[in-house]
């Protein structure tokens, strides 16, 4: 008999959070003051306490910890000033509104995460970024350009570290997409990921996949 899914796979969002325009997908948890605006996140990803992102695409099985900071706020360095005031004059003066061109920019330069990416402790994702599948990003790195599927970057500005697997095992992995598949496949599958080497996981389910 195939294993039984939850029947509750709701997202659980903690009471302090606050989000607006926001998707998420199946079993995600949104940690305690996390701030989201406008950001989308993917089956089974979590965000940990105090973590805030805005035009954001994040895709499954993504672990962000406390404190990440993703898409973080540009100011406008070309004005007069870097101050507020110019995008956001409604907070200090009457009839004056929002910047919407400056809004726009901002949208323009969203951030994009993909599948099984591991955001470390204080961690801050500049705007317009893309972090690719099975990427690991440092505690309080700062990254500045794209991010390398299954790469391992650190330090200010972050830089790559290593490689999690070789090229070979990456690209299986990548086409090989365990994290679209549904519930019950993946309770199947999980205890392989738990004592099997990725190699041998591979050669197993890469079978398995084919017969059906």
């Amino acid at each position: 008999m195939q294993p039984v899914p939850p029947a509750d796979s709701e997202p659980r969002i903690h009471t302090t959070a606050e989000l607006k325009s926001c998707r998420l997908g199946r079993h995600v948890v949104i940690g305690e003051r996390v701030v989201l605006r406008e950001v989308t996140v993917g089956d089974y990803s979590y965000f940990e306490r105090h973590g805030e992102a805005i035009y954001t695409r994040i895709g499954k099985f993504c672990s962000i910890a406390a404190n990440v900071r993703i898409n973080a706020l540009e100011h406008p360095m070309e004005r007069v000033t870097t101050h507020k005031i110019t995008y956001r004059p409604n907070e200090y003066l009457r009839y004056l509104g929002l910047d919407q061109g400056f809004r726009e920019r901002r949208r323009g330069k969203p951030v994009v995460i993909g599948n099984d990416v591991w955001i470390g402790h204080g961690a801050v994702v500049m705007p317009g970024v893309t972090i690719g599948d099975g990427a690991v990003v440092g505690a309080n790195a700062v990254v500045t350009r794209d991010v390398a599927p299954y790469s391992v970057v650190a330090g200010v500005p972050a830089r790559r570290l290593k490689e999690r697997f070789p090229a070979e095992i990456a690209a299986r992995l990548a086409a090989l997409a365990w994290w679209d598949w549904p519930a019950e496949r993946l309770a199947e599958a999980v205890p392989d990921m738990q004592t099997l080497s990725v190699k041998d996981f591979l050669n197993k389910w890469e079978q398995s996949t084919d017969k059906n």
